[in-house]
């Protein structure tokens, strides 16, 4: 599959779960319960698992997990800007504003092996491994301040902040879990990814976008655009060794996170506006990702 067709199957998922919801007998109240589901059980599993599995040695890499973090970090202070815009409105802000610098963990997986072997897959891990308490931390901030939640009582109950703080905590401690264990939550992870995407279909209203066509736009600029430019320039100006720059490249130019939906329909944000934002992200990634790789490569010949 080439790299403009890898984000097919996820915008295909996102199709599935729009055609069921809306003509078919499984409405609304199935995909509410589905929603709750995936998480509060499914996703905190994928997040444990993924971390558990892939042992982290910072000491080693540095200045590749530097960067994701600098690029990571640029897209939060950028999508929490946005909301000093005149006229932004502060509940579709605090809902989309994940979307400008969360990212698709599985497809990053997927096509660091693709670009850099086995190498490639671990080095993406470790990006994974840093940038998601990052991602999270910073996502549940302004849907807690919206909706008048206590932040720290936000963080500490929120499953997909808890499953990735153990999971760190597990990683650094060098614990394994026991097989029996590991297969069990790995097949529990394994269902997020398709009941996600599908849950964001069927949470679709691109409709909801034109309540904040300029918060959208410039969002989605932040996520394809500034992030991706912004990691190309990083890695020429470190000179991290060719296989890591083209990770760190991919990974700042994936779509955003299906998850995303996930977490602000059940912190009581805007589900529409920000299910739109992360299937145009998922479209606009088709067209982009491909599109960075091709600048870094002809930058790094």
């Amino acid at each position: 599959m080439s790299d403009a067709f890898l984000l097919l199957p996820d915008f295909l998922l996102i199709v599935c779960g729009y055609l069921i919801c809306h003509h078919t007998a499984l409405g609304r109240p199935v995909w509410d319960s589905a929603e709750k589901l995936v998480y509060h059980l499914l996703f905190p599993a994928l997040l444990f698992t993924s971390i558990v599995r892939n042992p982290l040695a910072l000491d080693t890499a540095l200045p590749l997990a530097g960067s994701a973090l600098a690029v990571v970090s640029a897209g939060v202070l950028l999508a929490y800007a946005l909301r000093a815009f005149p006229g932004v409105d502060a509940r579709l802000h605090a809902s989309g504003a994940q979307t400008a610098f969360r990212f698709n963990s599985y497809v990053a997986l997927a096509l660091a092996e693709r670009l850099a072997g086995g190498q490639g897959l671990a080095w993406m891990a470790l990006l994974v491994s840093v940038c998601v308490p990052l991602c999270n931390v910073a996502a549940v901030w302004p849907l807690a301040r919206q909706g008048g939640h206590g932040y720290l009582r936000e963080l500490a109950r929120n499953p997909l902040i808890l499953a990735t703080a153990s999971g760190l905590l597990f990683n650094l401690l060098g614990l394994k879990l026991p097989e029996l264990l590991n297969t069990t939550l790995g097949r529990i992870g394994a269902a997020a990814l398709p009941l996600g995407l599908m849950a964001v279909g069927a949470g679709l209203q691109l409709g909801a976008l034109r309540e904040g066509p300029r918060l959208a736009a410039a969002l989605l600029t932040i996520k394809h655009l500034l992030m991706p430019a912004l990691a190309l320039a990083l890695v020429m100006a470190l000179d991290l060794p060719v296989g890591q720059q083209i990770v760190v490249v991919a990974f700042a130019a994936m779509p955003t996170a299906s998850s995303a939906y996930v977490l602000a329909v059940r912190m009581g944000g805007h589900g529409g506006f920000t299910a739109g934002l992360v299937t145009v992200s998922t479209l606009l990634g088709m067209a982009s990702l491909p599109l960075w790789l091709a600048v870094w490569r002809s930058l790094a010949q």
